[in-house]
């Protein structure tokens, strides 16, 4: 008789944190110095992302390790193992993005913006719940839901000219 038992840490969570700390890391080492940065006359302005407070930086890489991989994760094959880690990796990404918004507030005070991160925090672990009680159809709603919302429309407003990613892309 044979069993299958379930490690209590799972690799694919760590997946998502080593990915985020690999983005931070090569942001601190570049603004120490110690990496060379895109010197193309149309690269992105990486100096400038490294010359902000660390919270903003782990934000912005959460932020696109979650495009990366939620990309990955809609046009790949649901619902295997790679599917699976790929989508632990995402949530702790997506709820990174969210978690760090708080955070940042351009005045001073909370924004519209923190309602779609809000949204975030509750709607990301219910989307999750889907998944565990195989409600596919919830489970690809909400999901696809926070890729739009929540990372896409969210992150073409931080491309509004004069704001901190408009200035690192186009200068």
């Amino acid at each position: 008789m044979s069993s299958i038992t379930r490690p209590l840490l799972r690799p694919w969570p760590l997946a998502g944190i080593g990915l985020i700390l690999v983005v931070a890391a090569w942001v601190a080492l570049a603004q120490a110095g110690l990496l060379p940065l895109w010197s193309h006359p149309h690269a992105p302005d990486l100096a400038l992302l490294a010359a902000q407070p660390v919270v903003i930086q782990l934000h912005v890489g959460a932020a696109l390790s979650a495009l990366l991989i939620g990309t990955v994760l809609l046009l790949g094959v649901k619902g295997n193992t790679l599917h699976r880690t790929l989508g632990w990796s995402w949530v702790i990404a997506m709820a990174t993005v969210a978690i760090s918004s708080f955070f940042i507030r351009t005045s001073g005070t909370f924004s519209w913006i923190h309602l779609l991160s809000g949204w975030t925090v509750i709607a990301l672990p219910m989307a999750v719940f889907a998944a565990r009680r195989h409600d596919i159809k919830s489970h690809r709603r909400g999901m696809t839901g926070l890729f739009v919302g929540g990372l896409l429309i969210a992150g073409l407003f931080t491309f509004a000219p004069g704001r901190l990613m408009w200035k690192i892309v186009f200068g």
